[in-house]
């Protein structure tokens, strides 16, 4: 071993300069209980928020969600069926998103991590009830906007035939599962929508891409997600091809059950325990 080598056991940051290690730990990615006390805080501010105000956002957000199924359409619709069609349609998924969440709008699917960290950190009536409320008014918001979206979709006659009839196929294959297959499906859904929330503060700089990939990936799995298959499966609903009762009892009762069990009692629940257990 030469004179110049470091000697056994002397980590190379021996040779860095003090401006250089305060640069090596600038760099080093955050802790898991950074990303949790920030979307806590995220969390503590919508809960803050009015009602008119969540109201509001979340109408936005539910227009802006029927640009999911408005792109999904018309790309599939520029390819024959076969593979190539989905993944060309994924990328189409994925647009309402895009807007929902660098616009900053309220989505149900990304509050039930959100808005429910503060209320696992303190658990209290008081702030179950504001989850509830949340939950609630936010819920309400996006499908009144999605319904209000796929109404105009199916009604007004502004895409050719082909275009039209790829929105109804999109809504026969999400209505030919059975509920407890929508149910399992949409736990995954939860799941992803709540790791790419707790992904997008780790990684600011990738955020467009970080939505681009998880919700593409959701719409080329087929994993159903309460306000986007709510404006597939209305469509089916304007154009005579569904029930109301089937919309909400086939659809709407297993997916948002599932969509919750993912995104709360699993992934919230386990990102809490895991920052609790360190505490």
């Amino acid at each position: 071993m030469s004179q110049d080598d470091p000697a056994p056991g002397e980590g190379s940051a021996a040779q860095l300069s003090g401006e250089e290690k305060s640069h090596v730990s600038a760099k080093q990615p955050a802790r898991a209980a950074v990303l949790h006390e920030i979307i806590r805080v995220q969390g503590e501010a919508e809960l803050s928020r009015s009602a008119a105000a969540l109201a509001w956002s979340a109408l936005a957000a539910g227009l802006s969600m029927g640009f999911s199924t408005l792109f999904r359409g018309v790309f599939q619709a520029q390819v024959p069926e076969g593979s190539a069609q989905h993944l060309l349609g994924s990328f189409g998924y994925s647009i309402g998103f895009l807007i929902v969440i660098l616009a900053r709008q309220q989505l149900f699917t990304e509050n039930t991590v959100t808005a429910v960290l503060p209320f696992m950190t303190r658990p209290s009536p008081g702030n179950g009830l504001r989850l509830l409320r949340l939950w609630c008014i936010v819920l309400a918001g996006n499908l009144a906007g999605v319904l209000l979206f796929s109404y105009g979709l199916a009604r007004l006659d502004l895409f050719p035939p082909a275009v039209a009839d790829t929105f109804g196929s999109m809504g026969r294959e999400l209505m030919s599962a059975t509920p407890a297959e929508m149910f399992s499906r949409a736990i995954i859904a939860g799941w992803l929508i709540a790791t790419m929330v707790w992904l997008l503060p780790a990684a600011p700089e990738s955020k467009f891409w970080t939505i681009l990939l998880i919700t593409s990936l959701i719409g080329l799995a087929g994993f159903p997600h309460i306000i986007v298959g709510a404006s597939e499966a209305s469509y089916l609903v304007f154009q005579g091809q569904l029930s109301w009762h089937d919309f909400l009892c086939r659809f709407c009762g297993p997916v948002l059950a599932g969509n919750v069990a993912g995104g709360t009692f699993v992934f919230a629940l386990v990102s809490h325990a895991q920052v609790a257990s360190e505490a």
